[in-house]
């Protein structure tokens, strides 16, 4: 079965960790194409999410970010949340929501460069 909005990108979480869905169809597109093209770099990208993926000691860092102006944060039923940012590669991106309360991050873009931070 294809993994569908609000599905769970990975397994459940252990203590500590964060659990970590998909935004929506595009996301989940833009995941599986960058697993083709940089499953290791996917990789560290999604054990940062798991792990540590908001404000704290050692973060941000200029490949992991909030994202700033007008793009730091997006809409998640109905609730506004702040966007992060995480370089897989020189041109990949993830791009999430981070919501403290259930702690999860919402994956809602994966792919190529947006030109929407140029």
């Amino acid at each position: 079965m294809s993994p569908k909005r609000n599905d769970p990108v990975a397994a459940p979480t252990l203590d500590g960790e964060w659990r970590i869905r998909y935004g929506g169809t595009e996301a989940v597109n833009g995941w599986r194409e960058l697993e083709n093209r940089a499953a290791s770099n996917l990789r560290d990208a999604w054990e940062t999410m798991r792990n540590n993926p908001g404000p704290g000691p050692g973060r941000p860092t200029s490949r992991h970010h909030q994202l700033k102006v007008g793009l730091a944060t997006g809409t998640h039923s109905g609730r506004t949340l702040p966007r992060w940012q995480i370089e897989v590669t020189g041109g990949d991106r993830v791009w999430y929501l981070l919501d403290t309360d259930p702690r999860t991050v919402w994956v809602e873009y994966a792919g190529a460069h947006p030109k929407a931070t140029d």
